[in-house]
């Protein structure tokens, strides 16, 4: 079975050609949905395997990034959502996706707030994986480098208990580290994540978000030093194709 994958746009959302485009490589039969043909009914989310919600600016960041967007999808899509997830169907939410994932509590007690820097912070970044995570869309990926884009991307959990928990069922999926592999500040940690998080899933491991772009790395050539560095291939690719392959042989 080819899966099927609802790529979200509407409303400032930016990266859904990107998203769209790295779910096609991966293999999955992809169609960008726009959220208000999701909340008509025109189209429906339960003919789909995996939902992307892209990054961008949707609705102009206005109150705080991903706010409306989760507002409209709490209000009108709250019972399609949760039964996609009861089903075992696949969430990926990528920067604004992530923070829309936030607040409309599926990935709970934690938020997403402004960098520390106090300004959009536009550079690449060094990830390290955590290889005891559920997260489905990492399998056997170690380290990754990617590009961020954000103005709001400090994540912070709402307490002690939580950040304990978090770590304990290892729902921490992806940190920020610097180019020798270890955790660090500013520039490294764009925008001062607590423990330099940068993505977490939810206990199954099928809900992920982060804040760092895959769809931004599809090719050797999106990496800034492509012509003085041997690169593969593009690393963001494996994250889609974890994925496609997760549903492919489900």
């Amino acid at each position: 079975m080819q899966p099927k994958a609802l790529i979200l746009y509407g409303y400032g959302i930016n990266c859904d050609n990107e998203t769209r485009y790295g779910f096609e490589l991966a293999g999955a039969k992809t169609e960008k949905v726009h959220l208000n043909q999701l909340i008509s009914g025109k189209k429906k989310l339960k003919n789909y395997q995996i939902l992307a919600i892209p990054g961008g600016f949707s609705f102009g960041d206005d109150i705080s990034a991903g706010k409306v967007l989760a507002t409209k999808i709490k209000y009108n899509l709250a019972e399609s959502i949760q039964e996609f997830i009861s089903r075992g169907k696949l969430i990926i939410g990528i920067c604004n996706g992530f923070q829309v994932l936030v607040r409309l509590g599926i990935l709970s007690d934690i938020t997403i707030t402004f960098n520390d820097s106090g300004r959009f912070e536009d550079r690449w970044v060094y990830l390290k994986i955590n290889q005891d995570s559920p997260c489905i869309f990492t399998k056997d990926i170690e380290n990754l480098y990617l590009p961020v884009r954000h103005g709001e991307g400090k994540f912070i959990s709402k307490n002690k208990v939580i950040k304990k928990k978090l770590r304990e069922t290892n729902q921490i999926v992806a940190q920020y580290i610097d180019n020798k592999g270890n955790l660090a500040g500013y520039p490294w940690n764009p925008n001062g994540s607590e423990n330099n998080i940068a993505g977490v899933c939810d206990k199954t491991g099928r809900v992920f978000g982060l804040m760092p772009h895959p769809e931004g790395f599809l090719f050797p050539q999106n990496h800034p030093r492509w012509t003085r560095e041997w690169v593969k291939e593009g690393a963001g690719l494996k994250i889609f194709k974890n994925a496609v392959d997760f549903v492919k042989n489900g």
